[in-house]
Parts: structure tokens; sequence; C-alpha cells
């Protein structure tokens, strides 16, 4: 959806990368580097980005951080419209709120950080039907054209768990 829109595949992964989670931020090296692409192009699509009131920059030491601009009128827009490209809401919709009591779903691993790799981690908290969750799961994975990896943890397990899960590292898809 999104490339047929966009055409700079390199401009994708920008927004990928900070519209999926608002926390991420970057420099214009590790971004290149990342993306597998010279740090010319990216440095092109973040200055335009950035004209277009997109993204954010501050110096740090002697480079520049770049993050998305949460104060752009635009960008509740392009969260959701990144959120329906990486099939977040389809997820929530399909997997999330049949499956028990679910007190907490999270986004974690390459997705949380802005990474399109195809797998997406969920972790699920609660009282969850493990066997409706795996049909789920299945239906899911043909509607978001993606792998989905869930754990599933207990109210207690994810007390002991939470610690390590830094607020960077993930997504809060739903709290009950």
């Amino acid at each position: 959806m999104l490339d047929s829109l966009i055409t700079s595949k390199t401009r994708i992964k920008l927004l990928l990368k900070f519209f999926s989670n608002s926390s991420n931020s970057a420099y214009l090296r590790g971004l290149a580097e990342e993306f597998g692409e010279s740090t010319n192009s990216v440095r092109v699509e973040l200055n335009r980005l950035k004209e277009a009131g997109l993204l954010e920059s501050r110096p740090s030491g002697n480079t520049i951080l770049y993050r998305a601009n949460t104060k752009s009128s635009l960008f509740p827009d392009i969260k959701a419209m990144v959120g329906k490209y990486l099939g977040f809401d389809r997820l929530v919709e399909q997997v999330i709120e049949r499956l028990g009591e679910v007190e907490l779903a999270l986004i974690t691993g390459d997705y949380a950080k802005g990474k399109d790799s195809g797998i997406i981690d969920l972790v699920l908290v609660g009282t969850i039907d493990n066997e409706l969750l795996h049909g789920y799961i299945v239906k899911a994975e043909k509607l978001i054209n993606r792998k989905v990896r869930p754990l599933v943890l207990t109210k207690e397990e994810y007390k002991k768990f939470n610690g390590k899960l830094e607020k960077e590292s993930h997504i809060v898809l739903w709290v009950k």
C-alpha cells in the first residue's frame, strides 16, 4: 500500500522507523547502516521529511539525532497509516479482542524499533485461550502477510519480565 503511494523506498523505511513507535530516534549513519543504503540517499529523505515538518532533529555531539515530530498535525494520520500498513489494526481486531481476559498486549522486537522484518513479536498478558489464539494468529498472518510470534504471560510472569521491557522497545496495542 505505502509503496504505491510513496515511490521512495528509503522514505517508506524512515516513516516506518519513526512513526511505528514515536520514541524511536536515530542518527544518519545508523539509519544508512540499518537500511543498507548510502548516507546520501538517507540524508536527502531525512531533509525532505524534516522540511515537511514530519521529523524533528537536535544536535547530539558531532551528529544530529532525528525523531518523529509528534506536534505535527499530520503525526496521528501518518502513525495510523503506518500502523495499518504493518497490520497492527487488524492484529488487534483479529487476535486480541476475543481471546479471554487480555490485560495487556504489546508489540516488541523489530517492529517496535521501526523495522519491517516480516515477523511481529506479540506479548499478551492475561488468561488466554491458547487454542483460539493459534487459530486467530493463522488468520491474522494471512490478513497482514506477516508472521506473528506470540508470547503469553500471566500477570505474575509479566511483573517479573516487565523490568526487561524498556518503553522504547515496545508498542502498547491494548491495555485493559
